[in-house]
């Protein structure tokens, strides 16, 4: 039996090349025309494809760019804001904080350039 070594995420998309160059930008990925890499070669492909339909409801999955990993509280807080400041001028969104309860830690959603929702972890 043989088991998967890698994966790829694939995203629909209206402009394969500019989300591309946009995830590359926000996770130090390699921008390889319609898709970001690793150079490391340990995080996933990411593949973004052209559909001629734009999107209509949230996604269903989404990227955590795990950008406070360690931290809570204020310290957690200041480093998804500090993200946050960085991706906007990329074309990020900032939506909103979920702000930390019994069981989950502070995150940050967000959007990238096509509306794709994603949080900042």
């Amino acid at each position: 039996m043989t088991s998967v070594k890698q994966i790829q995420v694939t995203f629909d998309c209206a402009e394969p090349e500019r989300v591309a160059r946009f995830w590359s930008e926000v996770l130090g990925y390699e921008h390889q025309g319609t898709a970001a890499v690793d150079p490391t070669g340990v995080g996933p492909r990411l593949y973004f494809q052209r559909v001629p339909e734009g999107k209509v409801v949230k996604n269903r999955v989404h990227l955590d760019v795990r950008a406070g990993t360690g931290l809570v509280g204020a310290e957690r807080v200041a480093a998804l804001e500090a993200e946050c400041a960085r991706l906007i001028p990329l074309g990020a969104v900032r939506l909103h904080l979920l702000e930390a309860d019994d069981d989950n830690e502070s995150c940050l959603v967000m959007q990238d350039i096509e509306g794709n929702e994603f949080c900042l972890d």
